[in-house]
Formats: structure tokens, sequence, C-alpha cells
């Protein structure tokens, strides 16, 4: 019995984190080889059409004037863009500082609701067919709404998802170390499944929907960004994938401020679960319910648990056949599972003391997201987790 749990748990835990990015390349592979060959179309300078630079911002007056700016040097007519902020519940200096720019359109409460709230209510303002979200915290590069612009002349696409990047301005740190290396394989990933059928959900640093698509969601939402993308992909749309559209940001400050966003985003992928049932469906959504599945569903759900767990049927395996026997494969991978929970041990210690060695830095990030996701899971379930977010704080750009 324990040996058939191991497997099972090995299987879970591979395929989750290597095996599907594997699967994955191998059918885009195929597909290039075998499938119509597809083509991103131009749009003339003429054609293009007004968009709208849609802002959340709670509290971001440290943030302001760089976001301010680099949205005004963006490679697009600045009169076919507007310039959206929604500023809910902000007692800082984030309103009087957005005033100082008369290029942007400020709409203002003083009642703090969440940033879905924020964002429902700020859709009346849109007058662009065309929505960009960004966060506050992030920079777009120059060409950034000229690439997510071309993609929607694909008439099937109702939602462009950006490229996420973490500036390593301080990559000696344990949660830069392994959030800059997350983001770099989960881009590939995205990049894979746009290839092969649609993006699986966009990030909500840089995502862009038809403003006509777009379906007022419910104000307890966690990931407003995930629900609000899949929801267009459930219309029949494809969430396309740009990754020469950039949105940049700093790492969390530590793996501690990482772990309470890890944690929502585990709690909020829960949640969607629930709202999102027809996903499910193969027959309805084909390859997109298998890259949903694949690349989702496991990670927040299943695949923590079964890594956690597959160290301890390997012990009991051990247990039984004595840790002194002949190495045999049971044996090979609890050792290497002992070695990487140990450093994983020493990265937290040395991100403590302040010893920047990122060898150690990437176990230990990997664990500490898969107990985030744990807790995250346990958090929903309880109905503990807000939808009031408690920002984790970031090193600045």
């Amino acid at each position: 019995m324990p040996e058939l749990v191991s497997w099972i748990l090995f299987f879970i835990v591979f395929y989750t984190f290597a095996g599907y990015a594997m699967l994955l390349w191998l059918l885009v592979m195929l597909k290039r080889l075998f499938g119509k060959k597809s083509t991103t179309l131009a749009v003339q300078k003429e054609e293009l059409p007004p968009v709208c630079l849609f802002v959340t911002a709670y509290n971001e007056a440290d943030y302001i004037r760089q976001k301010v700016e680099n949205s005004f040097d963006l490679n697009y007519p600045k009169d076919k863009i507007q310039y959206l902020w929604l500023t809910d519940g902000s007692t800082d200096e984030t309103v009087f500082l957005l005033k100082q720019y008369p290029q942007l359109q400020v709409e203002h409460q003083p009642e703090r609701r969440g940033k879905i709230h924020a964002m429902n209510r700020g859709m009346q303002f849109v007058k662009a067919p065309v929505v960009i979200f960004s966060d506050s915290n992030t920079v777009l590069n120059e060409n950034a709404v000229m690439e997510i612009v071309h993609r929607f002349c694909d008439e099937k696409v109702g939602c462009v998802a950006g490229e996420k990047r973490i500036v390593e301005k301080h990559k000696d740190t344990a949660a830069a170390s392994g959030e800059g290396l997350y983001w770099k394989f989960e881009s590939f990933i995205k990049r894979m499944d746009a290839e092969l059928s649609s993006s699986v959900g966009a990030a909500g640093e840089l995502f862009a929907i038809r403003t006509e698509l777009f379906e007022p969601v419910e104000e307890d939402t966690l990931l407003d960004d995930f629900i609000i993308s899949l929801r267009i992909a459930e219309k029949g749309y494809r969430i396309a994938y740009a990754p020469k559209a950039v949105a940049s940001e700093t790492a969390s400050v530590s793996v501690k401020e990482e772990l309470k966003r890890k944690t929502r985003i585990a709690a909020g992928g829960v949640q969607t679960l629930f709202r999102l049932p027809g996903l499910f469906n193969p027959f309805r959504h084909g390859w997109l319910s298998f890259q949903y599945f694949s690349h989702k569903v496991l990670r927040w759900t299943i695949a923590p648990f079964a890594l956690f767990l597959f160290f301890f049927s390997n012990f009991l395996i051990l247990v039984k056949e004595g840790f002194w026997t002949t190495a045999n494969f049971y044996s090979i991978l609890f050792y290497m599972q002992l070695f990487l929970y140990l450093v994983a041990v020493i990265g937290w210690l040395f991100e403590n003391k302040k010893i920047r060695l990122k060898l150690f830095f990437i176990p230990y990030y990997f664990v500490a997201m898969n107990y985030a996701s744990i807790k995250g899971v346990f958090r929903y379930f309880k109905g503990q987790q807000s939808v009031v977010w408690e920002k984790s704080k970031r090193a600045q750009l």
C-alpha cells in the first residue's frame, strides 16, 4: 500500500511541477509541425482603437509618480488613451498626487470595499472598446499597449495577458530569487498554453479585455483578474498572450511577505473552482479544460499536499524495508527529498541571518510557497480570507 500511494503522489508532484510543461512543449511542437501557422496581424497607426488604461490604487503614494510618468511614456497615440484611476478608500496622498495631472480621470470614494468593487464601479467610466488593467506598482515597457492591441485583430481573442517580470534589484534575497525564477517558468508555460489553445487566465499586473465582454464580478471575489479573464474564455473567446507586453515589478521584501500573497492567491484559487465549474467540461471547452486542470487546479489544491505526503510515504517504505538496505528507487527519492528540505531550512536560516546565497533560496522559496498553498486552502474553507487584502511589502524599483 505505501508503494502504491508513493507512486501516485510522485506522479502528481512530477506532473504538476515539471511533467505538464514538458508535455505542453511537446504538444506545441507537434502543432507547429502539423498545424496551420498563425500570424499576428498589425494595426495601421490611423486604425488604432481608443484604449482605457485602468488602474486601481489604494494608498499607493510611493508609486504614483513612477506609474503616471510610465503611462505617459507608452508608445501609443496620447489622444487615444483614457487614463482612468480608481482610488477608493485611499487615506494617504494618492488622490492628491493624481490630481496634479489634468490628463488623468480620477474617481474616488472614501469607503474601502476592496479592489473588485472598485473595478466593477470603474467600468461605468470606461469609454474605449479595449480596457487595459494594470497595477499601480508595476512599470510597463514602451510598446506594451501596442503589442496588446495587435492581438485584438483576431476576432476570436477576447482577452490578452501580458508578461510579468520580476526586477531582481535585490536578487540576493530569497523572495526575489524564488519569485524571479517562478515567473520565468510561468511565462514559458503561459506562452505554450496560448500557442496550443488559450492562455489559462491573466495576471492583474497587465491584462486587457474587450470592454463589451466585461460582466460585474461578485464582490467577495479574491482573484479578480483570473475570474474576469476565464469568464471571457468560457464564452468561447481565446485568451491571447503577449510576451512583448511586459509589466515589471520588484519582488516581495521577504519570503514572509510573499507568503501573505501566495496564501490569499491559493484561497482565491479554491474559490475559483466553485465559481467556474463549467471549465471542467472538456466536451465544451476542449483543450482549455485540460490546461486549466493541469496548470492551475493541481498546483493550487492537490500538488502541495502531495508534495509533503510523498516524503512521509517514502519514509514509511524505508521503515518497512530498513534504512540501510541496498539503494533503490524509494531510498534514492527519500534522500533527495531530505536533502531538499535541509537546503530549504538552511535557506530560511540564511535569510534570517542576512546571509545571501541564492543556491539555498530557491528550494526554500519552493517549499514555502507550497506550504502557503495548503494554508490558503484551509483559510478559504474556514472563511478567513477577506476580500480586502493586506498588501505585501515590495522593494522599491
